[in-house]
């Protein structure tokens, strides 16, 4: 690890102005950054902590949103009351990441942020086989190698990562805002077009493999405003290898709003099928009016799972990413 400098910043104007300074990188709980530059993956100049990042660092319930400062952490989030009454999905999803010791440092910003745990990207410098995202050009060793936990949806050849944010997929589900500060002043960004898969990034112009977010080089993530809904139910589940500190296979956060036994409205986003939670839009304008029983998720979810592309060895995905959504509807709805 290269020496850098280290200063402390709990102005977001100030930060915002500081990323200005090529080579500037931000550390809050240290959970990710501080791994990427053990791993080569980023090499800052300088590092600024932004712990106690002013407006960051609360919850509370404002007019028709719940806010969640992006400096909270996980078990902060996963434990707070607001959350749990009026975003119970996201309450779920931040105490199903990582382990109970990394939960107290992780926040939720930096989480959303976390980049994909593809084994070809997150190993040690020098790399001995090609990764886009590491070094650009070189190709994509996962591409047809070892896939099984990559992308169904949204890749390129150039790159098949997912994105691994718990949080991430139950904050799209939520339909949630990330409030973001810059020199250009302040501006919200929808959770559902916050990351870009391959095919976006590639459409916007961008390098499908290293182009991931909306954010701008000085853009710094301050709170997350979640749309209250009375009467909405949510829920979350996660699918891995193991039930501790362990990545999801495929995840999945839904929301329903009930009408006796009819679906008035739903929402469902997946996880680790795309480098973007992946929201079912298709199955939920399907579901609308329809009872809430497995039959009938069934049908709803069988059309949206039909874009599904997968790779050699991940179409198992497909299967597991229908049950999830189906499990995760029933459980928001009572019925599991």
């Amino acid at each position: 690890m290269k020496a850098f400098d280290y200063a402390c910043s709990t102005d977001p104007h100030q930060v915002a102005a500081a990323l200005h300074v090529p080579g500037t990188a931000i550390v809050a709980g240290g959970t990710e950054i501080l791994n990427w530059m053990r791993l080569g993956i980023a090499a800052p100049d300088r590092l600024i902590d932004i712990d106690g990042l002013t407006g960051a660092t609360d919850v509370r319930v404002d007019a028709n949103h719940l806010s969640v400062g992006a400096g909270v952490t996980l078990n902060a989030v996963g434990e707070n009351t607001q959350v749990r009454q009026y975003a119970h999905v996201l309450a779920e999803a931040c105490l199903q990441a990582a382990s109970a010791q990394v939960r107290n440092r992780a926040t939720l910003g930096g989480n959303v942020l976390q980049k994909t745990r593809c084994a070809y990207f997150r190993s040690e410098d020098p790399l001995p086989w090609p990764c886009n995202k590491r070094n650009a050009g070189t190709g994509c060793a996962a591409r047809s190698g070892s896939n099984e936990r990559h992308a169904i949806f949204g890749w390129m050849d150039a790159c098949v990562a997912v994105q691994p944010s718990d949080p991430a997929v139950a904050l799209a589900c939520l339909d949630a805002e990330a409030v973001v500060i810059s020199a250009r002043g302040e501006r919200s960004v929808a959770l559902t077009q916050f990351h870009f898969t391959q095919e976006e990034a590639a459409s916007a112009g961008g390098d499908p493999a290293q182009l991931e977010t909306r954010l701008g080089a000085d853009d710094v993530i301050v709170r997350y405003r979640i749309p209250l809904r009375p009467g909405s139910r949510s829920a979350y589940v996660k699918v891995r290898e193991r039930a501790s500190y362990e990545y999801a296979l495929v995840s999945a956060a839904a929301a329903v709003e009930l009408d006796g036994d009819r679906i008035r409205s739903a929402r469902i986003a997946l996880g680790s099928v795309a480098q973007r939670p992946w929201r079912l839009v298709e199955a939920e304008a399907r579901l609308r009016g329809m009872r809430l029983a497995r039959d009938a998720i069934d049908t709803a979810l069988h059309g949206a799972m039909g874009a599904a592309r997968p790779l050699a060895r991940n179409g198992y995905k497909i299967m597991l990413a229908h049950n999830a959504a189906r499990r995760a509807l029933l459980l928001a709805g009572g019925l599991a």
